[in-house]
């Protein structure tokens, strides 16, 4: 059954009306009308505590979200997803990333399989390795130990992984340096491949099928590599794979049974919780890795139980929309004030837009509505001194999702008061902005001349009532960063709950795969020229001439 346009229920169109007066609206007005607006627009759950009162919203828009969220079938959705129902409708798939955090007593059949019980079976496998390896009992063929890993994925399957070890850094055991390659540019394994050394170093091959162009040619380079200083009986000792093709793992020359499998119902950018977070538990230990999936766990029962008003992952999708789709906000700013979160954004990229960048609904209908919007952002303060600027003064407005932990990871004195008083700072700025009026009495103050201080007043006034979140935790733990990346998940589903697109699929991706291998064919001169546009024709005619001269 299709479901109803969404520009057209009834939820949507009393939003529009309300986003009318909302557009008359001043967040200083706001604050100094209701003493209460910040407690009231708060919620804490999982160790992450959201602040989202430095919206543009009243006390009446949330209520009007909520009934939109309910209308269009949050809840039952939700209850679909958890319950391993095939919500992925155009490739026939359940959507189970929730499960993979599950703990071993919970109890769940999807066609008949104790889906748990699989998982935790993996769980064990990746336990007894990542025990093997960080203990020293696991050597390479000239009897050294470990001290280098190298993890060979794209997507999903290097994001996630390169991400977490980033973030939590401060866990990482002593001796063990951890590298990500995904980029087909050679420059990315040749840069990594200089730094190890073949007796010293296990490489994680993470691809599903083991047919990955850009995974399987970093794949093939590392064994040629290895395989000059090394017999390929060694092979074993330094190559295992993430992946569920075990004739193709065992033609490459990995055992088997060091292949780790994960399932059809784990969509690359969800797959951090399974197998692909083998590099996860090699480099912070498999206790910190349950401790991840702990937390995760912990936000997907807060996801479950509380109502939506005080539900943290709905009302951060909630807040999303609206500025989207009804404050006409195009892109959004991911701040972490945390230099370990670096690759937070580009994982949000990911997880965000390859999962709701979608101009259908699930009918295969026009959706009719803007969906994603644009995700990016660096860490604070470099973002201060790179791209704020357009952010406080620039024609368009971009929401903002600071993220910060009010305790660091490192005991430098001085460092930590100064990072938290530029993010609440500029959080305020954002919210507040400074008024001609303003920019005049300080420059008088400076005994500037009238003549200078009119000169000067456009370019230094800030509008504000620009918006923002604030996310806090005590501190950036296993734990807390699983509840952060479950947070963002499930802010990531409602969305695309009330859009009513497919969030779990990305045929998009797959075009461009087709063309490239067909242009890679004419480039290497295996096929003769094929039919293009002029422009196409030209680029590989042009490379082809400076490759042969």
């Amino acid at each position: 059954m299709q479901t109803p346009a969404l520009a057209v229920s009834p939820a949507y169109r009393s939003l529009q009306a309300h986003a009318q007066l909302a557009g008359q609206w001043n967040l200083r007005e706001l604050f100094a009308q209701s003493p209460q607006r910040f407690p009231a627009m708060t919620i804490e759950a999982a160790g992450l505590f959201l602040d989202y009162s430095k919206n543009l919203v009243s006390e009446q828009t949330l209520p009007l979200l909520c009934e939109l969220a309910r209308e269009r079938g949050v809840e039952t959705r939700r209850a679909a997803m958890f319950a391993g129902e095939k919500i992925n409708n155009t490739e026939k798939r359940a959507v189970l990333h929730t499960a993979l955090r599950a703990p071993r007593s919970m109890a769940l059949t999807v066609d008949g399989q104790d889906v748990v019980a699989d998982i935790h079976a993996v769980l064990e496998r990746v336990k007894s390795f990542s025990e093997l390896v960080c203990s020293g009992e696991w050597r390479g063929h000239t009897g050294k130990a470990i001290t280098d890993i190298v993890n060979i994925g794209i997507g999903g399957s290097d994001l996630g992984p390169k991400m977490v070890c980033l973030a939590l850094r401060p866990f990482v055991r002593p001796g063990l340096s951890m590298h990500f390659v995904s980029n087909v540019d050679g420059h990315d394994m040749d840069s990594i491949l200089a730094k190890v050394d073949p007796a010293t170093t296990l490489f994680i091959v993470t691809s599903k099928t083991f047919t990955t162009m850009e995974t399987m040619l970093n794949a093939h380079t590392a064994r040629n590599w290895f395989l000059r200083h090394a017999n390929e009986p060694a092979l074993p000792q330094h190559f295992v794979a993430v992946s569920t093709n075990a004739e193709a793992v065992a033609a490459f020359g990995i055992d088997t049974g060091n292949m780790f499998p994960f399932w059809d119902w784990v969509g690359g950018r969800y797959s951090v919780w399974s197998a692909v977070g083998l590099p996860i538990a090699l480099a912070v230990g498999y206790d910190r890795f349950t401790e991840f999936l702990a937390g995760a766990h912990a936000m997907d029962r807060h996801f479950c139980d509380a109502p939506l008003e005080a539900n943290m992952p709905v009302v951060l999708a909630l807040i999303g929309l609206w500025n989207r789709n009804f404050l006409g906000h195009a892109s959004l700013t991911i701040a972490p004030y945390h230099q370990d979160l670096a690759r937070f954004a580009a994982y949000l990229q990911q997880l965000d837009m390859e999962s709701n960048g979608k101009r259908v609904t699930r009918d295969g209908q026009p959706v009719g509505v803007s969906t994603c919007p644009t995700v990016w952002g660096d860490c604070g303060t470099n973002g201060q001194h790179a791209y704020f600027q357009l952010l406080h003064q620039g024609t368009d407005i971009t929401p903002i999702d600071f993220i910060a932990a009010l305790l660091p990871n490192h005991e430098l004195p001085g460092h930590h008061a100064a990072l938290l008083a530029n993010c609440f700072a500029q959080a305020e700025a954002f919210m507040r902005g400074k008024t001609e009026n303003e920019v005049r009495l300080e420059m008088r103050a400076q005994n500037m001349a009238e003549a200078e201080v009119e000169a000067l007043v456009p370019h230094r006034t800030f509008p504000g009532n620009r918006p923002s979140n604030m996310l806090l935790m005590d501190r950036l733990t296993p734990a807390t960063l699983g509840a952060l990346i479950a947070l963002y998940e499930h802010k990531t589903f409602v969305q695309g709950v009330i859009w009513n697109v497919n969030s779990f699929d990305q045929w998009g991706v797959e075009l461009g795969k087709v063309l490239a291998k067909n242009i890679q064919a004419e480039l290497e001169g295996q096929s003769p020229p094929q039919k293009h546009d002029s422009s196409t024709s030209g680029l590989i005619a042009r490379a082809k001439k400076v490759a042969t001269n």
